[in-house]
């Protein structure tokens, strides 16, 4: 196994119409030990040099130039589709739960979308880029709520700890992860967990990645 001491850095390509914020990514994404291979103020230029980046993730803003809707979903797609193991991360002002629906309607890993204002931290930020280059998911919480929000009836035969324990879920923790954030034990945990897939109807299939896609894919049913 490659020692991360000696693991070369992950390859990031930005696009972020706001210059300020670009290259303060930029500054953050060299702080964290990533290299920056490329930033664009648009979603086109990426795609155009995708093949010659070769990045590990991709991190764009949701909505840019030309019209200011869904170019970074829309590229983050096509990224996919051209190099399906790279990582995206979209970046948000707002909360658009109809964007990142259709972000994460193939049930895929390697896909994160964070509120901007809400990455508090250059942790925060790191631990995101390298979750999602490792095929994991992150969700902005507010986006979770939002998403679950949609869903209305389904959820009514959930404790408010088990929703609790299901937001965390989906935003990609796993069973210890949640029992710290909550403050309860792993075994409190696993017992809301296996409630949760009892009540909904999804098998838990024992592993933090799948747990994810499973609770995805029932958001998206």
């Amino acid at each position: 196994m490659t020692d991360p001491a000696t693991r070369p850095p992950l390859r990031i390509v930005l696009a972020e119409d706001s210059v300020l914020l670009r290259e303060g990514l930029v500054r953050l994404f060299g702080e964290a030990g990533f290299e920056t291979v490329a930033a664009y103020g648009d979603a086109e230029a990426l795609l155009a040099d995708l093949a010659a980046t070769a990045p590990d993730v991709a991190v764009l803003d949701v909505r840019m130039p030309p019209t200011f809707r869904d170019e970074g979903v829309r590229a983050a797609i096509e990224i996919r589709r051209r190099m399906p193991r790279a990582g995206v991360l979209l970046l948000s002002q707002y909360v658009e739960g109809t964007y990142a629906n259709e972000l994460l309607s193939s049930g895929e890993g390697g896909m994160g979308y964070l509120l901007k204002d809400r990455v508090a931290s250059l942790d925060e930020l790191q631990d995101a880029v390298e979750r999602v280059s490792q095929g994991g998911t992150v969700l902005d919480p507010l986006v979770v709520r939002e998403l679950l929000a949609r869903r209305g009836d389904p959820l009514a035969s959930l404790t408010p700890r088990e929703r609790e324990v299901m937001g965390l879920m989906a935003e990609g923790r796993t069973n210890a992860g949640i029992a710290k954030q909550l403050f309860i034990g792993v075994g409190a945990v696993e017992k809301n967990v296996t409630s949760i897939f009892q009540k909904l109807g999804l098998e838990d299939s024992g592993t933090d990645h799948r747990r994810v896609l499973a609770v995805l894919a029932w958001l998206q049913r």
